[in-house]
């Protein structure tokens, strides 16, 4: 990224000042110099006060200005002034390699100056809408070409952006494949090509638009649920870039008519003013080693000159069908129907044996949320089946559904507000998604088709493999994921069942496994729980309900997991590992396992902790240490296939202070056992936690998470004795029981991932 900057910002004081700051400087400024900073730049004639909440707005007002008016204007201040990017005629071309890159990316920008940044008149709001449209419309066409047979790169984008401040970009990007650059970036030039010659289709156009428009209708329909920081970070875009704010529903009357006046010719005259010759950059940035090969920058250019001369034809938009479901479907029956008084609540028996479970919920009056799950998972298979299982719920989605392939559905949902995901876990498998209450039914259809007419496409699933394939090809030079691997491998004590993403993952991924796993957890409808929350009313689900669940198919079968015995190693494990880092850094992660009864008491107890443990790593190991930047620290509790905990630290530091810092973990986790925590402590976390739950109400997926750990788990959280109650009662003798019993005869992962040359002294 460094090494990037002066090609990008062609060596101007964007490409040497780093707004994070520089190491040296930060080891050796002398006092005045941070001093005079301060009183050059923070000074009143360039800041500006944003308050947004529930107050008295002249009370407040009073204090800013009594407050505010004191401080004194700086005498002669500097000017602020606009940092200028040279131009450039030629092409300007940067190769950049590092040693632990994954990944080869090409970015190509072409600069253009805006002595007028943000969007401050309607104009400039229209032209924000024709390159928001354009970026769309290339992202559908790059989806496209990704998703047939052997994709020309791993990932792509064309877009209009912002650079700086005064600066915007016309900017496309790509992962190639190694050692395929010049294929990708052909074919990405062909895309682009296609555009500026034969511009956009009005079905593109279109699509487009619908899109946008149903974006804005349902930030309107939730204007009431913006939020104070979502208004403070505009008033500041306001002050710093000169973006107006307007009343999202005129936004949207502006939009529905201005949009009457884009056409597809508006981007003859735009493409030709995005694509110049003008202030061109290209930088690849990519692995090196042996055997690896980048272009140049006349092979670059040479490519260039090759496509802009080659014939090429326009993009062919395809006929839409009006609906998913081209058939009748005999409906099935709600047979009984149990309130759930406690939560608001109730659950119906369909005539097929599935279970709903609906809440009326009008917080976000644009959503109703959506959950299913079913006992089994991938616990019911084979070891051979493990690398299949783990990416059915994801690669499903890139085989399309029914009759319909990925684009052709894409195309189908334009500018409907729903989504539907696959879940398929250990123990589990089942769906999620939400929808708007007027994109409700297709969503219901989708869910249908997902039972009933599953697709399994070769040529996409061998797109999205070949994808995946050229993605890990060189992830083992990857830091990141050598310690993502290695901490995996460890904790489930290197179990078969725990695979590592390489090529011989992506190759043992079947897709008549997958196949065979989905049509045998996706046949029987009778065991699955359906969980509805949202502004939909108790008759118009029933009918929906009836139409597309009930008359899913049953064979009655009744099943659970099983247990595979997937377990962290007894003891301790205590390692340093050493990496190949070309900045030096360790990596501490210490995590303890132990029994520990699933109950809300439990629970509790555990997010007290949690608060608490943030609190102290934030006061020792960052600010009184300056160790770190952040100490991550969860403790989560497993109910199923065993009940235990697991406390789970993690944080990068110096490596000569690795050992120390690690040794006050460990320290503060005893003295938590022993001592148990400060009041204070205790005091803010608890506080913390009650005002989260409070929000938390105002969401669907409270709502919905409390119905699930009903079925699932057993008991309502949402009943003050199992939350509000235990909250307030816990006392530091609870924490410190809780901590006793976590961290005595715990199973413990130690590991400290280093720089070579520290592990091998």
């Amino acid at each position: 990224y460094r090494a990037s900057l002066p090609y990008i910002y062609n060596n101007s004081k964007y490409a040497v000042r780093d707004v994070i700051g520089d190491l040296d400087v930060i080891k050796n400024f002398k006092y005045d110099e941070i001093r005079n900073f301060y009183h050059d730049w923070y000074r009143t004639d360039l800041q500006a006060v944003a308050i947004v909440g529930d107050f008295d707005v002249d009370e407040v007002e009073r204090k800013v200005v009594e407050l505010m008016s004191k401080i004194p204007a700086v005498e002669n201040p500097k000017d602020r002034g606009i940092v200028m990017i040279p131009d450039n005629d030629d092409l300007i071309f940067g190769l950049v390699t590092d040693k632990e890159a994954d990944q080869t990316r090409i970015t190509y920008y072409i600069r253009e100056f805006n002595d007028n940044p943000g969007i401050a008149n309607l104009e400039q709001l229209r032209n924000s809408y024709v390159e928001s449209l354009f970026n769309q419309m290339m992202s559908q066409r790059i989806s496209e070409l990704l998703q047939k047979g052997e994709p020309p790169f791993v990932a792509g984008a064309v877009m209009r952006t912002g650079l700086t401040r005064n600066y915007d970009a016309t900017a496309f990007m790509l992962i190639a494949k190694t050692n395929e650059e010049e294929l990708g970036f052909s074919k990405l030039l062909e895309e682009i090509e296609r555009a500026k010659r034969f511009g956009f289709t009005p079905g593109e156009l279109e699509r487009a638009k619908t899109n946008l428009v149903n974006r804005m209708e349902n930030r309107v329909k939730e204007k009431d649920k913006i939020t104070n920081d979502q208004y403070a970070s505009q008033y500041q875009d306001h002050y710093l870039s000169n973006e107006a704010f307007i009343d999202i529903e005129l936004e949207l009357q502006f939009m529905k008519a201005v949009f009457q006046t884009i056409s597809v010719e508006d981007y003859t005259e735009k493409l030709t003013e995005w694509f110049t010759d003008k202030n061109n950059v290209m930088v690849i940035q990519g692995p090196e080693g042996e055997g690896v090969q980048h272009l140049n920058k006349e092979q670059a250019k040479g490519i260039m000159e090759m496509v802009s001369k080659m014939e090429l034809t326009p993009y062919e938009d395809v006929e839409l069908a009006s609906s998913l479901i081209n058939e009748d479907i005999s409906a099935g029956e709600i047979v009984s129907e149990k309130n759930l008084p406690e939560l608001d609540a109730v659950e119906w028996t369909l005539s097929n044996g599935a279970k709903v479970v609906y809440r009326f919920a009008d917080y976000e009056k644009d959503n109703i949320s959506f959950k299913a799950y079913s006992k089994g998972g991938s616990s019911l298979y084979g070891n051979e089946y493990v690398p299949s299982m783990d990416m059915l719920a994801n690669l499903i989605s890139f085989y399309g559904v029914g009759e319909y392939d990925m684009t052709t559905l894409q195309k189908m949902l334009t500018g409907k507000t729903l989504d539907l995901n696959l879940e398929l876990s250990d123990l589990y498998e089942g769906m999620n998604g939400s929808a708007s209450p007027k994109d409700f039914e297709t969503l219901m259809q989708l869910i249908y088709l997902r039972f009933t007419a599953p697709r399994f496409d070769p040529e996409a699933h061998q797109a999205i493999t070949g994808r995946y394939l050229a993605f890990v090809e060189n992830m083992n030079k990857n830091p990141q994921k050598i310690m993502s691997d290695s901490l995996n491998l460890i904790l489930t004590d290197h179990n078969p069942r725990t695979r590592v993403m390489d090529a011989e993952y992506i190759g043992d991924v079947s897709l008549d496994m997958i196949e065979e796993v989905y049509r045998d957890r996706y046949q029987d409808a009778s065991d699955f729980v359906f969980f509805f929350v949202g502004n939909i009313s108790k008759e118009e689900l029933q009918g929906y309900v009836k139409k597309y669940i009930a008359s899913l198919p049953s064979v009655n079968r009744r099943e659970t997991w099983i247990d595979r015995g997937v377990e962290e190693p007894d003891g301790k494990v205590e390692r340093g590992i050493g990496l190949d880092l070309t900045v030096p850094k360790s990596t501490v992660f210490v995590v303890l396992n132990n029994e520990m009864d699933y109950t809300p008491e439990n629970l509790i107890l555990a997010r007290v902790i949690r608060g608490i443990l943030d609190l102290r790593f934030v006061e020792t190991i960052r600010e009184e240490e300056g160790g770190t930047y952040g100490v991550q620290a969860d403790l989560s509790l497993e109910h199923y296939p065993e009940e235990k905990a697991t406390l789970f630290i993690m944080f990068d530091t110096d490596p000569a202070k690795a050992d120390y810092l690690k040794e006050m973990v460990y320290d503060e986790l005893a003295s938590l056992a022993k001592n148990g925590p400060a009041q204070k402590d205790l005091s803010k976390t608890i506080e913390n936690i009650l005002k989260d739950r409070e929000e938390n109400k105002a969401h669907n997926a409270y709502w919905l998470n409390t119905l699930t750990r009903l079925y699932v788990h057993g008991f309502n959280s949402d009943d003050p004795a199992n939350f509000e109650e235990l909250v307030k009662g816990v006392t530091t003798k609870d924490v410190k029981k809780m901590m006793k019993k976590l961290t005595k005869g715990s199973n413990v992962v130690d590991l400290v991932f280093s720089p070579n040359e520290i592990v091998a002294e």
